[in-house]
């Protein structure tokens, strides 16, 4: 049997049997549009951002922890 992956995305808790997983894949499952955000992994105080690599295969592992970026510009109000 598969083990399941726990890991965080924007802090809000996922789940998944895969071993590998892509960037757009993250953001997919986490019901986050690929199209308009990319992904940075956080590891302690080092971040490896996926924004120009968004098909790139990421080894899961537990406890991994991501947080995503708008690609846009930030609007001003």
């Amino acid at each position: 049997m598969a083990k399941d992956f726990d890991y965080t995305v924007n802090d809000e808790p996922q789940s998944t049997a895969a071993k590998i997983l892509t960037p757009v894949a993250i953001m997919t499952l986490a019901h986050i549009d690929p199209a308009q955000n990319y992904v940075v992994q956080i590891e302690g105080q080092h971040q490896t951002s996926y924004k120009d690599e968004p098909n790139t295969e990421i080894h899961m592992h537990e406890h991994q922890r991501f947080i995503t970026n708008s690609i846009g510009p930030t609007p001003v109000s």
